[in-house]
């Protein structure tokens, strides 16, 4: 099952959803001549029909639209299948066969500044955060090699800092390649200036180490403020066993700054 930080492309791809919302406003019907698609349309129309059909509920004709328009080659409907399939949503819970799905949208590219980018780069973020954890039960093994690649190949070319802020981890830990403290400093510091909460705290709480104390905690402070309830546990207990040993002037300090960080000023 994918974990939460990588679906944000996702919600990044809201803007279609929400455009495809729009044009159909009229309840789905069942997937047969008489709702005007059949597995003979074409792609992007059995498409706009699988997403009509899924947000009302649907699912089961989701599916099978999704299916004949991703036979067809379209590469949106190859991600929401892998999606469904990664979740268990609408369909028994597979991950293996999301992983061969997002592999499929992986091998087959993307141009620059096509529309499939968004689908592209979801799938490279899924593909790498499944060979991170491995799939039981499947041919798919724990690879950190490979999922250090992949979140270097994001990042890198597309600048994501979910991407950065993993791979940074990774790098840090020597999990997957060597250990590169310095590399790492430099990914996070790229994911923090685009609000990424873990790399706020994950760099504040390096350079607080490395005695810029008041800076440090300041984005450890701040990076509370937009954490996910499910990270906040350990970005609390990083800011507040900083917070316990810094001085009284650090502190206030680091408490104007992340105010100034957390409106972007700063």
């Amino acid at each position: 099952m994918l974990t939460s930080e990588f679906r944000l492309f996702r919600f990044t791809l809201m803007g279609l959803s929400i455009a495809l919302s729009a044009a159909m406003s009229s309840p789905a019907k069942a997937f047969d001549i008489n709702a005007g698609v059949t597995k003979e349309s074409g792609p992007f129309d059995l498409f706009k029909f699988g997403f009509k059909a899924y947000k009302s509920g649907q699912k089961e004709e989701a599916i099978e639209a999704y299916k004949y328009a991703a036979e067809k080659g379209h590469t949106g409907s190859r991600w929401a299948l892998a999606n469904m399939y990664a979740d268990g949503d609408g369909v028994a819970q597979d991950d293996f066969e999301a992983f061969k799905i997002y592999s499929e949208i992986a091998q087959q590219g993307v141009e620059p500044g096509s529309e499939d980018t968004g689908f592209f780069i979801n799938a490279l973020l899924s593909l790498a955060n499944y060979y991170k954890h491995g799939i039981p039960g499947s041919p798919v093994r724990t690879d950190l090699s490979q999922a250090r690649q992949l979140y270097f190949q994001v990042a890198s070319t597309f600048g994501v800092a979910e991407a950065q802020f993993q791979l940074a981890q990774m790098m840090l830990s020597g999990d997957g390649g060597t250990r590169s403290p310095q590399q790492a400093k430099k990914w996070l510091n790229q994911a923090r200036k685009s609000g990424h909460p873990g790399a706020m705290s994950v760099f504040g709480n390096i350079l607080f180490q490395e005695g810029q104390s008041a800076r440090g905690l300041a984005l450890m402070t701040a990076a509370l403020d937009r954490c996910k309830p499910k990270d906040c546990g350990w970005m609390e207990s990083l800011q507040e066993q900083a917070f316990s040993v810094a001085t009284e002037g650090d502190r206030r300090t680091a408490v104007s700054l992340s105010h100034k960080i957390a409106t972007g000023s700063d």
